[in-house]
């Protein structure tokens, strides 16, 4: 028997093994990251994140400028990039292929070598085969190295992995170049034969020399994944299976066959996801599947069992309900796994959790628990899993940070130095959710008990009139820090997503703000600021208030999934009606399509804020914020507001986009037809709003459950908000 001191040497020891179990499980996808340069286009014809030119009479095919795509010849599935070229005298090419830049990913690889399998049709001997650079995150580069020098010739038609020591790329730059943070491989003519030649290139990663591919055909000693399930829908299968956590795993490979007999891979999964998403495209297929483990020296496990499924034709109610689920999912699978918090997004880096996103998280959390996806008491303990990390977290003045580390629960200053304080609106999106949490789980259990008076207590020591900073300010403050105080100084004025501040601000039953701040505040002004009273007509639609043409969509999302605006108004507008024309005019304009967008229209809009090709922009209908990006959320949050435009949306998006966007959590973040460019990423802000809005067009249940805490009614009256129809006076 132990005696109480190794006792608990004993626990501590298992406890840290747990911690380092989990958060190597957390950061699974991080650490797929850290090594695959190039695995798979999302795009079907030509690689987006690729480019090439050639100088005559040598030869470089492209499509649209960029590398295309084969389909036919992949070493990991399902496609791979083609490098088709001619070298001739007095000319020369080049092609180059950048590491996917998605937000918060940091172009640093570990490993000491460079990978990448190559496949030709036809004998390719050494002499012949381009020469190959480096280029770093800071656009520091490598002097060329000839790619016959690591591999003397590639047979034909057989898979061949070159591995290139990082050592051996040395600087040609004037800086120092640094392999280990390549952002680009660049490819180029070598000896001019005037031989058209082509490469097949696949799963080009930097990773340790003993991470080189098995040449002796050993299996892994990955185990098969377990009790793989398929369930089909309408134009796709969703297949899943339990996790297998292993360091070595460096993915899943999922095989599909029509025939119950011949099993071919059809994509692979990055390790931290138990789940694929196989679009099939039509009604009335059945496919069985079988899945196995690759570990980083491509050995792999015994297959799994088989699962099988068909798709059916479904209602638009079933509809519905699959794109609740599917988006659900990155709140429940997703989730940070120590904190139950949301990852800020997917892929990107596995640390940061956001605390708005969150809040709307907590909000899916519900529909997903009222829905049947999950249990009640699987929904509890969800809810207690945040709670506490919630109460763990540091606060400021009792507002928590935007962005916190979801292991450790440190504030993260993900933007800039000064933003290491804390967030008011994120806070208040954040609370949001577990006021809507509150009035849910509030059954007669002592964990539901216990767990709505912890979310009180959370509720009531938020400090909203500290961020009023003095009683003679006429607005709240956005950020605080404890090091740099009221420095980034933005006030919370004007229309936009921030309503919800201002009515819990008020709403406190602890550090409530004087009412009059809504419109002093809120509305920019007594009777109503330059930012936020309108009064235009666009495509015939009338704006009470709001900025422009109404601004990006996410304006009628956010302050909107909790308040319920309907059949009441305050001085100014009836926000569900005001709502309404901003998604209105948002659609007419997509069918105008000033800018002459690709696949603009009416059953293709809805303009909000995403990451587009180029990188962030607050899309909105406007020409100078409107650069073709498609995002998702924009129309499918907007079914109370519009329900048939948004069904039109979806349906479209669904039956004749969903082999490019539809994935493991629904619709990826946006799409850009003209750049022919698919969004890497799933966003945690963008996921939430479309189960939460379409539940709310359903049965109004968030509505009802935010409204229904008391200090909400009071608050709204208090602040002046009469029932429509009501004339009001300033």
């Amino acid at each position: 028997m132990f005696g109480t001191g190794r006792r608990s040497t004993i626990l501590c020891a298992i406890s840290q093994l747990l911690c380092v179990f989990l958060c190597s499980f957390a950061n699974a996808n991080t650490e797929y990251y850290r090594h695959i340069i190039f695995d798979n286009s999302l795009e079907s014809d030509a690689y987006y994140y690729s480019d090439g030119r050639a100088s005559a009479p040598s030869t470089l095919q492209l499509e649209h400028g960029r590398l295309p795509v084969s389909h036919d010849l992949f070493f990991t599935p399902p496609n791979a990039l083609r490098l088709t070229w001619r070298s001739a005298p007095n000319g020369g090419w080049e092609a180059s292929v950048r590491a996917m830049n998605f937000r918060n990913r940091e172009m640093k690889f570990d490993g000491d070598t460079l990978y990448l399998w190559c496949y030709s049709p036809a004998e390719v001997e050494g002499d012949d085969l381009p020469l190959v650079r480096l280029s770093d995150a800071n656009q520091n580069f490598s002097l060329p190295l000839a790619l016959g020098k690591f591999q003397s010739r590639i047979p034909a038609r057989k898979w061949l992995q070159i591995p290139i020591p990082l050592s051996a790329f040395r600087s040609g730059s004037i800086r120092s170049f640094q392999p280990n943070r390549t952002a680009r491989i660049l490819f180029s003519q070598s000896a001019a034969d005037d031989q058209e030649h082509t490469l097949i290139i696949d799963d080009v990663k930097i990773d340790a020399a003993v991470a080189a591919a098995s040449v002796s055909g050993e299996a892994a000693s990955l185990p098969a994944p377990q009790n793989v399930t398929a369930r089909g829908y309408e134009r796709h299968i969703d297949i899943s299976w339990e996790p297998i956590n292993s360091p070595e795993l460096q993915n899943y490979v999922i095989y599909r066959s029509v025939d119950g007999r011949k099993f071919l891979p059809v994509g692979i999964q990055e390790p931290g996801i138990n789940r694929f998403s196989d679009f099939l495209g039509r009604t009335g297929v059945t496919a069985t599947y079988k899945v196995a483990a690759s570990d980083r020296r491509y050995r792999f496990s015994a297959s799994s069992n088989a699962a099988s499924a068909t798709t059916k034709t479904m209602s638009d109610d079933e509809l519905l309900t699959m794109l609740q689920e599917a988006c659900f999912r990155y709140y429940w699978e997703g989730a940070h796994p120590l904190s139950g918090t949301t990852l800020e997004n997917i892929p990107g880096d596995d640390r940061i959790v956001a605390t708005g996103a969150s809040g709307f998280g907590i909000m899916a959390l519900i529909v997903g628990v009222n829905r049947g996806f999950i249990t009640r008491d699987q929904g509890l303990d969800r809810m207690v899993k945040i709670v506490s990390f919630l109460e763990r977290a540091p606060r400021y003045h009792g507002v928590w940070s935007h962005f916190m580390d979801g292991s450790t629960a440190k504030t993260l200053p993900v933007f800039d130095m000064f933003d290491d304080g804390g967030d008011l609106v994120e806070t208040a999106f954040l609370m949001e959710g577990l006021l809507a949490a509150r009035q849910y789980f509030n059954g007669p259990g002592e964990r539901e008990r216990d767990l709505c008076f912890r979310i009180t207590h959370l509720w009531e020591t938020v400090e909203w009139d500290w961020y009023q900073r003095s009683p003679q300010s006429r607005a709240l403050y956005w950020h605080y820090s404890p090091d740099w105080s009221w420095y980034i100084n933005h006030q919370i004025t004007g229309f936009n997503e921030c309503m919800i501040v201002y009515l819990l601000a008020i709403a406190s039953p602890t550090h409530a703000v004087p009412a009059e701040l809504y419109y002093s505040g809120w509305a920019n002004g007594i009777g109503g600021g330059k930012d936020y009273i309108n009064g235009h007509t666009y495509f015939g639609i009338k704006l009470d208030v709001g900025p422009g043409t109404g601004g990006p969509l996410f304006f009628t999302d956010y302050s909107y999934m909790g308040f319920d605006p309907r059949g009441i108004r305050d001085r100014f507008t009836d926000y569900f009606l005001n709502n309404r024309n901003i998604a209105q005019i948002n659609l007419a304009y997509c069918i105008h399509n000033p800018g002459g967008y690709e696949g603009y229209g009416a059953n293709f809009w809805g303009l909000t804020a995403s990451d587009g090709a180029d990188g962030y922009l607050p899309h909105e209908p406007t020409p100078r914020l409107d650069d073709g990006t498609m995002t998702f959320t924009g129309a499918l949050s907007s079914f109370p507001y519009t329900p048939e435009a948004s069904m039109r949306m979806f349906k479209h998006v669904y039956r004749d986009l969903g082999d490019r966007i539809w994935g493991v959590y629904g619709p990826r973040d946006a799409i850009n037809l003209t750049e022919d460019w698919d969004s890497p990423i799933f966003m945690g802000l963008n996921q939430a709003p479309i189960p939460v809005m379409i539940e709310n067009y359903r049965t109004g249940l968030i509505w009802k459950l935010f409204m229904s805490n008391p200090e909400i009614k009071p608050m709204l009256e208090e602040i002046g908000f009469k029932p429509d129809g009501v004339e009001t006076h300033n």
